[in-house]
């Protein structure tokens, strides 16, 4: 049995599969699939339980119903938070996130709607994000006289520039799908009804890529950003000369070489 087999007792998320990829649906349709500390520990839960399933290569993360992707945080929690409280909220959500973003799969967002606040902050520690035309994006944290707890100030900002980020998140004001791909802030815009068709397509292609390459790409873009040029390079100089003694690698020039396609293990 496969860890993401194993996953019970989740009230919150749905999990399902599909071969290599699984798909991740927070469901609390009836409260804008806000995120509270069930669901933000479920969702911890998950995510690790995904990263140690080998047969796992890549992750869709959705919202249920057609308008939803997640609405925001649970705010009848965050209207009785304390000072000392408030941090360790905080915290405990940066760490759920930062698990999402550097999980070593690729994790797509299927953003079927609202991505509001702490939804916002969900998709943007996906891998990639791909946008229905109808999606709105924002950070409407200020209207309550708060900020963003699960580091949105932080993601924005790399993501879109600190110049645009400020405005988004001075104003509290939503963008639209289209605005957001301007901005860099999704990858791509389809149309409603093909939304979790593509986000399939895309994770069925990036499943198939070699496994280990993939998390160190993934690694030496995340990490990368956060160094110096120079320790960004020697890092990425020191992944290549890892990937260079894998399986994968020997499979994936041979089967150039021999013209065909490459049948990878992450061995």
């Amino acid at each position: 049995m496969t860890s993401s087999q194993k996953l019970d007792n989740l009230d919150s998320l749905q999990i399902d599969r599909d071969g290599a990829v699984a798909v991740v649906t927070v469901n609390r349709p009836k409260v804008l699939n806000a995120l509270n500390t069930q669901t933000m520990d479920e969702l911890r839960r998950t995510i690790l339980a995904l990263r140690h399933d080998d047969s796992v290569r890549a992750v869709i993360l959705t919202g249920a119903g057609e308008k939803l992707f997640v609405a925001g945080a649970d705010i009848n929690e965050l209207a009785v938070q304390t000072p000392a409280g408030g941090r360790e909220h905080a915290l405990r959500g940066q760490h759920v996130l930062d698990l999402i973003e550097n999980m070593g799969k690729p994790v797509i967002a299927a953003v079927n709607g609202f991505a509001l606040g702490g939804g916002c902050e969900l998709a943007m520690a996906c891998t990639l994000r791909i946008a229905s035309e109808h999606a709105r994006f924002g950070q409407p944290e200020i209207n309550l006289g708060i900020i963003p707890g699960y580091a949105g100030t932080q993601r924005l900002a790399r993501l879109v520039g600190a110049g645009r980020a400020l405005e988004i998140l001075l104003t509290g004001e939503q963008i639209s799908a289209q605005e957001a791909h301007r901005l860099g802030l999704v990858n791509r815009v389809v149309p409603a009804g093909e939304l979790m068709n593509e986000a399939r397509k895309l994770a069925a292609t990036l499943a198939a890529k070699a496994p280990i390459a993939v998390r160190y790409i993934i690694d030496a873009v995340n990490k990368g950003a956060r160094m110096t040029l120079p320790e960004a390079q020697v890092f990425e100089a020191t992944l290549f000369g890892l990937v260079a003694s894998t399986e994968d690698m020997r499979e994936g020039t041979r089967a150039f070489l021999e013209k065909r396609k490459p049948e990878f293990k992450g061995k």
